[in-house]
């Protein structure tokens, strides 16, 4: 039988609220913040400009809570992310998952997960003119008047604290998609040629937000590029049925014609199930940090990976807990990641055996080590890539750093819900589902590696497929963007100075 380590969590609704209310950071570094309310001596308040009392008040009734109440005597049921989205309408109790599907249940459940009903994207109501700011502090003072304009319309009709947040999609539009549409039809134009090819122009975009982009990228292509756009087809996947929506709304947005050749498919990436046999081009911009991870911790003496379970009781208590590794996808990228070709992989996870040897020696020496929060749906995403669009070109940008991650673990995530007009980041994955983003970093060299290995990029000359290659933000633009529709009167430049902790992963 496999061994069972426990490691309890605090109690669901303390867990929630131990959090630090920190000021958010600028769009020079994550997209996902929203603005606290200020009054005149600078301290947070709540939206009616009151202090934080309520708030502390709140805290203080808390931790006067009794002792959980949980009965670990009552059965506990085994459930996936896709079983809880098909038999539950809330958060299931007396279940046991995996740290991954009960992250996805936490973000993509239908009936309660985040993006079903608290996720609004900020779009700014018309273009900017960049060259109308001074400089990049004036953009940002003008951008952040009107996001708090529409953060207070969304608190004068919800009694709810829906969460906004930006994308360099929206507040660069349209010049951030032209971009992307640019290194598209290049890259499109290189490969006809080399080929000798005559096929049209096809794109997949995952994860599409408000539509935005798709609307960018068709438009730059038939006003630049008509031939190309007579024949071409655009595929937006979308899990999200509200979102999928909002896309096709995009549609019929007034002013311009409608673009016929584009598509809604409202479906996870992970249920696709139709090979795509000609070239495309695969589009996942800001998507990849919320798909879920498992988490893992290694024995201190051995190594050896135990895999991470969260199991939830009557009460709403959770609880986490270890056993040896069983799941076949953890199983295949661990061992995916163990025989890459090059410099071995070493997870920071486990200390250098010499530390490992002398700590071993002390009293209450640990027998595993810290946790390890591990890209288990990435990898499965590289996998229908690769099964299921066998010809592709990717395009993907996300995050590489990020501030205010869970503290102790290698390559956590932030968890972060909105409280009182602020961002509230809190110390734990452990929260309850649907009201909070849990979003990761990437490590994209690590990500390369593994998408080269499961895609088989550079292995396979005869398709022309090189290996792929990391680049950052300002690389890419630098190398796509008409850099001088973006520029302020002062020289500065938010295509080439926000979004600092963005890279791109190209092939």
């Amino acid at each position: 039988m496999a061994s069972r380590i426990k490691l309890t969590a605090a109690r669901t609704i303390r867990r929630a609220f131990s959090c630090s209310a920190g000021l958010p950071r600028n769009a020079r570094y994550s997209r996902k913040q929203a603005s606290p309310s200020r009054n005149t001596n600078g301290k947070v308040t709540d939206d009616d400009g009151g202090n934080l009392k309520g708030y502390l008040d709140t805290v203080r009734d808390i931790m006067r809570m009794p002792a959980t109440t949980a009965d670990p005597r009552i059965p506990s049921m085994l459930v996936t992310a896709d079983e809880c989205a098909a038999k539950f309408t809330k958060p299931p109790r007396n279940v046991t998952m995996l740290v991954r599907d009960f992250i996805s249940d936490s973000l993509y459940n239908p009936a309660y997960g985040y993006f079903s009903k608290q996720a609004l994207i900020f779009s700014p109501r018309k273009e900017f003119v960049f060259s109308k700011f001074r400089d990049c502090a004036d953009f940002l003072k003008t951008m952040g008047v009107e996001y708090q304009e529409m953060e207070s319309e969304l608190d004068d009709v919800r009694n709810i604290p829906r969460q906004l947040w930006h994308t360099p999609t929206e507040i660069l539009k349209p010049w951030y998609g032209y971009s992307i549409a640019q290194h598209i039809i290049k890259q499109f134009k290189a490969d006809s040629a080399r080929q000798r090819s005559e096929e049209p122009l096809t794109i997949y975009e995952m994860g599409g937000g408000n539509g935005t982009l798709m609307i960018n990228i068709l438009d730059y292509i038939r006003d630049n590029e008509p031939a190309i756009y007579s024949s071409m087809e655009y595929n937006l996947i979308e899990i999200s049925t509200k979102l999928a929506k909002q896309q096709l709304r995009q549609q019929a947005r007034q002013g311009k014609a409608p673009h016929t050749n584009a598509h809604v498919i409202n479906k996870s990436i992970f249920d696709w199930d139709i090979r795509v046999e000609r070239p495309c081009f695969f589009v996942a911009m800001e998507v990849i940090d919320n798909f879920a991870h498992d988490v893992v911790r290694y024995g201190f003496d051995t190594g050896e990976p135990y895999q991470a379970f969260v199991r939830v009781y009557d009460d709403g208590e959770f609880e986490e807990f270890y056993q040896q590794v069983s799941d076949p996808l953890i199983a295949d990228y661990l061992g995916a990641r163990a025989s890459l070709k090059g410099p071995a992989y070493h997870t920071p996870a486990i200390p250098p055996e010499l530390y490992r040897s002398i700590r071993a020696k002390f009293p209450f020496s640990p027998n595993l080590t810290k946790s390890e929060f591990i890209p288990t749906q990435a990898f499965q995403f590289c996998r229908v890539l690769d099964k299921y669009f066998p010809r592709h070109r990717l395009v993907l940008s996300d995050f590489h750093e990020l501030p205010d991650t869970v503290p102790g673990a290698v390559d956590a995530p932030v968890v972060q819900t909105r409280f009182g007009g602020a961002m509230v980041p809190c110390e734990t994955y452990l929260v309850q589902p649907g009201w909070f983003d849990i979003f990761f970093p990437t490590n994209f060299e690590l990500l390369k590696q593994i998408y080269d290995h499961v895609c088989q990029r550079g292995s396979v000359p005869e398709t022309g497929m090189s290996g792929s290659r990391v680049c950052t933000q300002r690389e890419f633009a630098k190398a796509n963007a008409d850099l001088g529709k973006t520029q302020t009167r002062s020289g500065e430049n938010p295509m080439l100075d926000f979004y600092e902790n963005t890279k791109f992963l190209l092939s």
